[in-house]
């Protein structure tokens, strides 16, 4: 049997700063890819986005969330009681902040059309950028 080369690990510690921004780029992936397909229609859009906040402010980090969700950027959907799409990208907009230790980040998930996709994007990050403390060394 082969190994695979031996990595070395590093003593190295995520600062603050880095944190926050692998927080928000997990909590905005998890935003998209948990609640595509939900059935929405312009009448439960709103309250889809309260349940969709309250959700993901339950995750560590999390300070504030802010969904938006507009079926009608899908077009005209059905008459009745099947006037509902599937919520897809086009639909979201969504703002999210956390904090981790000295730093904050703000991040944000919406459709750009130039580009034809979902994009994330940070929007601000504030605070320090200290460094906890090494690890020592576990042989």
């Amino acid at each position: 049997m082969v190994r695979p080369p031996r990595r070395k690990r590093s003593d190295r510690l995520p600062a603050d700063r880095e944190q926050a921004l692998f927080e928000a780029g997990i909590k905005l992936g998890g935003l998209f890819h948990q609640f595509i397909g939900v059935p929405v229609a312009p009448k439960t859009a709103p309250s889809l986005a309260r349940a969709i906040e309250e959700a993901v402010g339950l995750q560590p980090f999390v300070r504030q969330v802010r969904v938006r969700i507009s079926p009608g950027a899908e077009g005209k959907s059905g008459t009745g009681r099947f006037g509902y799409h599937y919520l897809t990208a086009k639909m979201i907009d969504a703002v999210i902040e956390v904090r981790v230790g000295a730093s904050t980040v703000r991040a944000r998930l919406a459709f750009r059309k130039e580009l034809n996709y979902p994009l994330m994007e940070v929007l601000a990050s504030t605070g320090e950028a200290r460094s906890p403390p090494r690890r020592r060394s576990q042989r």
